[in-house]
């Protein structure tokens, strides 16, 4: 990918790197992480170098009676107006400049007071923008935008200080094939969503790959979300019990799971720390009722927690359980829970997921079997 904002605009910081030599540098980097735990080969799944992103947010940058797209710079202090973006996935970028034209031909009633917008999109073509404001919004805008939602083809929302104005949905429906089923996502605009489609799918079908290996028991999924990696792993386990604290997220993993039309999965809205007790029988939970925990059978845990990685209780229950799919965003943490999980597991495989090209950031994958 090239972009002419490289070396300015703050988030693509790994472009002085070809996209060869930053999976090299990643892979080390998590490979000298995992090295006193796994000394196999670290498998890499790549991402497309360009147009992988299917959600962005860009600041509003004013300047006189123009708006512009602006990123934080690459120095952290302050913005950089932007004229292109080839991270966006193509749904994003045909519609944000259109977006931006529209604002700026605006009378005003779309630009006053806008100070960003989301841009949340599917491979499918669908694409939810969220414009964000400090300022009420008011029926001038809805017909405005109204109007906008249908040049764009595209889905708007308006926000602001304890507003939200809806004009059609506040989500959109995402379609991908996953180990050769379709597989449907309802995702909202509040809600967490894997930003990189592209290497989703190859993280969901290496987690699969790991169940096939157990083929047997229950699964027990922490950290959920909308049931990304829940829906196609549940072909492989007889039940699946799937906790998640955001009631966002639950409500939306229960409609994927009947747009999907599976019906051996329960969702509880538990955060990690509830779902040890719950499990441990140290406190019973009212938003478990008719949930007889006591009839599974885990063979199988999988968590994807979030950057913190996981807690002390939650690090303790799966050491229990004979199988442990371990999705983590920070493999800094992913390497200081390794230090007490396997004292009771081994590694057999790992594996890193490039979700975001062009950065640091990586994500990577351990699967573990009890001694």
């Amino acid at each position: 990918m090239t972009c002419k904002h490289f070396g300015s605009c703050g988030s693509c910081g790994l472009y002085d790197k070809s996209y060869a030599e930053q999976l090299v540098y990643k892979q080390e980097l998590v490979s000298a992480l995992l090295s006193p735990f796994y000394s196999g080969a670290l498998e890499v799944f790549d991402s497309p170098d360009s147009h992988y992103r299917a959600r962005a947010e860009f600041r509003i940058w004013h300047e006189g009676e123009r708006c512009d797209f602006a990123m934080g710079n690459i120095e952290k202090n302050g913005a950089v107006t932007i004229k292109e973006c080839p991270k966006v996935i193509a749904p994003i970028e045909k519609r944000m400049w259109r977006l931006l034209e529209r604002i700026n031909a605006s009378s005003g009633v779309l630009k006053n007071r806008l100070f960003a917008v989301e841009f949340l999109a599917t491979t499918t073509d669908a694409c939810l923008i969220t414009m964000l404001y400090h300022r009420k919004l008011d029926e001038a805008w809805r017909e405005e935008a109204k109007v906008l939602e249908h040049e764009l083809g595209a889905r708007i929302l308006g926000r602001s200080r304890k507003q939200k104005l809806l004009l059609s949905d506040e989500c959109v429906t995402e379609e991908l094939r996953i180990d050769g089923k379709p597989f449907r996502y309802v995702q909202y605009e509040s809600g967490f969503t894997q930003p990189n489609p592209a290497v989703n799918v190859k993280m969901i079908e290496w987690a699969i790959r790991q169940a096939k290996r157990v083929g047997r028991g229950d699964l027990l999924e922490s950290y959920c979300g909308l049931g990304n990696f829940t829906l196609p792993l549940s072909r492989y386990f007889e039940r699946v019990l799937a906790t998640e604290i955001s009631k966002r997220s639950i409500q939306a993993a229960l409609r994927n799971c009947e747009l999907n039309q599976l019906e051996n999965i329960t969702f509880a809205r538990l955060a990690s720390e509830e779902m040890t007790e719950a499990l441990q029988g140290k406190r019973e939970f009212h938003r478990l009722h008719g949930i007889d925990l006591k009839r599974y059978d885990f063979s199988t845990v999988l968590v994807d927690p979030p950057r913190a990685g996981l807690d002390e209780g939650t690090i303790a229950l799966i050491g229990d359980i004979e199988y442990i799919i371990y999705i983590s965003c920070n493999p800094k943490t992913l390497a200081r829970d390794l230090e007490t999980l396997t004292r009771t597991h081994e590694v057999l495989e790992a594996a890193i997921f490039d979700q975001f090209p062009h950065t640091e950031h990586v994500e990577s994958g351990v699967f573990l079997k009890k001694k």
